[in-house]
């Protein structure tokens, strides 16, 4: 599957000083937290990982059809918002 990124997404990975090199590794040994199947247009997924002890969430659709992955956005979990695994939210 190819990687697609969204403009917003790009523009989150530069303020949050995260690269495509670590997008992929969230891809490839993140956890998936959370699934959403009725997402339109395609089902989305929350992904947990861990970047130099750094927790990141890692938000991705799949267009099955175009064989892509979707790279929504990317972001550092508040910790007053999740448990403290990440893959909860409490707030």
């Amino acid at each position: 599957m190819k990687i697609k990124y969204r403009l917003h997404a790009v523009e989150r990975m530069f303020e949050r000083n995260i690269s495509a090199d670590e997008v992929k590794k969230l891809l490839n040994e993140g956890k998936v937290i959370h699934e959403y199947p009725d997402d339109k247009p395609y089902p989305s997924k929350l992904i947990l990982g861990f970047i130099n002890e750094r927790p990141l969430h890692l938000v991705t659709a799949e267009n099955k059809d175009d064989e892509e992955i979707i790279i929504i956005t990317v972001y550092e979990p508040d910790k007053e918002q999740w448990d403290e695994n990440f893959e909860r939210k409490i707030k």
